[in-house]
């Protein structure tokens, strides 16, 4: 039993204020592999208090001087990449073959020292200076479908801005957050600037939200949880970036290269056991080219190789708990009741894994927008396929959704794809399968969130914009 008694406080490993612990469940066993220490609200003033006093001097130190702490932190983060590795295939079943899951954190740690590298905190504008300073003290939720990445973005940008932070892991990755605050803490972050606190988003996280110590908060999880965060900010006017739930579309054009579509939208929506807020979760198919995907995407489905997450050959591993077991397993019996058609998958436990919180791999034709899994974020490996008469039928079924995170079009005439591309109303969209960039920010149209993560657009989340007047020859490049 791994054990994990700690927050982390003021640079010090510390108890929290009243003896409280969570058990983590490895979902593939569903058994406890972990408990660890459960903070209060009492432990996330103590957390703001050292953030704020570390802040005086933080936010003042140089480039220089938060370029090289980045380069610290790059390197003891990959020095325990193994152990990153076999921990998240623990506590949320995400296999060890996955190395982006490990290996991203870092490539987002190198773009936050470039962009800080080449930043211009000063500007001339007209007659003024307009200065850009960091925020303040920012607290960080993050979610366990990417367990190192999400964290890793936030806390990275807030330190390159000069920020200092207090971060809130999800509970079901609670020990992969442990790990990373020990990396922070080799990597000699200085007292206060980084600070941990497990705990409920109920108790934590909204003592967060509510704190007038607080200048900001980022959150990534649910949009039903985000406006619970947004609420909460609100009494205090803190800024707030919300990265939120998603259900994007891929429009498959009808001259597009259907095999290559069909296949890559499989692999891309069924990444991470479907659990991703990206996930291409609605095909939208010419009505007379549907038949011809679906023994593609059953011939891909078929690929994927299900089992323990600690074994290299495993290719989808166990959704992360015994709720998300249930939410999805409900939104394929309702994709069932209301007459969609099961082409594979289902409801049943897939063979030979009578234990551990799998589920089946699962696609549906015959899908109309009203349908729930059309409308609803599954957050599992189950993939709605629905027809469309034309182009503007397209993107009214795609945009006809409360999210807007993102998008995907195939098809072989750019000039017709980049219109369609433009009529998507979501944050990041991707033409024919092309990977994301680092540098790009990421975020969503509506429902999907507020604000931007991710290169210079994440990097000034983190921080104020203060216009001076009287200097005009002062202001540096």
């Amino acid at each position: 039993m791994r054990q994990y008694p700690h927050l982390y406080i003021d640079g010090r490993w510390t108890e929290p204020l009243e003896p409280r612990e969570a058990e983590l469940i490895d979902p593939t066993r569903e058994e406890v592999f972990a408990r660890v220490a459960l903070g209060s609200a009492a432990d996330a003033d103590r957390a703001v208090a050292a953030a704020r006093k570390a802040f005086e001097t933080f936010s003042v130190s140089s480039a220089a001087d938060r370029i090289a702490l980045i380069d610290r932190i790059i390197d003891v983060y990959e020095s325990h990449a193994d152990e990153f590795s076999e921990l998240i295939a623990r506590e949320v079943g995400i296999p060890v073959g996955n190395r982006a899951q490990v290996t991203g954190p870092a490539q987002h740690m190198r773009v936050a020292r470039d962009i800080l590298r080449d930043y211009p905190f000063e500007t001339r504008m007209g007659s003024a200076v307009v200065r850009r300073e960091p925020i303040g003290v920012c607290a960080l939720i993050s979610p366990w479908n990417w367990p190192i990445q999400t964290g890793v973005i936030k806390l990275i940008y807030g330190l390159a801005a000069g920020c200092t932070l207090v971060a809130k892991p999800s509970l079901n990755s609670a020990a992969s957050g442990a790990l990373m605050a020990q990396v922070l803490h080799e990597a000699e972050v200085p007292p206060g600037v980084f600070n941990l606190v497990n705990g409920t988003g109920r108790e934590v996280g909204d003592a967060l939200s509510r704190h007038r110590d607080v200048d900001m908060i980022s959150f990534t999880g649910s949009t039903a949880a985000g406006k619970l965060v947004g609420a909460a900010a609100a009494g205090t006017v803190k800024r707030v970036c919300l990265e939120l739930g998603g259900k994007s579309a891929n429009i498959v054009l009808p001259d597009a290269d259907l095999e290559r579509a069909a296949r890559w939208n499989i692999q891309r929506c069924f990444f991470n056991a479907g659990q991703s807020c990206h996930a291409p979760s609605r095909m939208l198919v010419h009505e007379s080219q549907v038949e011809q995907v679906v023994p593609f995407l059953v011939d891909e489905v078929r690929r994927f190789r299900l089992g323990d997450p600690l074994d290299s050959a495993t290719t989808m591993g166990p959704v992360v708990s015994a709720a998300q077991f249930k939410s999805i397993g409900d939104l394929v019996q309702s994709g069932l009741d209301d007459g969609a058609h099961l082409v594979t998958g289902g409801t049943e436990r897939p063979e030979g894994l009578d234990r551990g919180y799998f589920v089946r791999p699962t696609v549906f034709t015959g899908v109309t927008p009203d349908m729930r899994i059309a409308r609803e974020e599954v957050f599992g490996p189950v993939l709605a396929v629905l027809p469309y008469r034309d182009e503007d039928d397209a993107l009214r079924i795609a945009n006809d959704s409360p999210y807007g995170l993102g998008g995907y079009v195939f098809g072989d005439d750019p000039a017709k794809a980049r219109r369609v591309v433009n009529g998507l109303r979501a944050g990041r969209v991707s033409y024919n399968g092309a990977a994301t960039d680092s540098y790009a920010p990421m975020g969503g149209y509506k429902e999907s969130g507020i604000g931007r993560s991710m290169g210079r657009f994440g990097f000034e989340e983190y921080l104020e914009v203060k216009s001076v007047y009287g200097f005009e020859n002062e202001a540096r490049a």
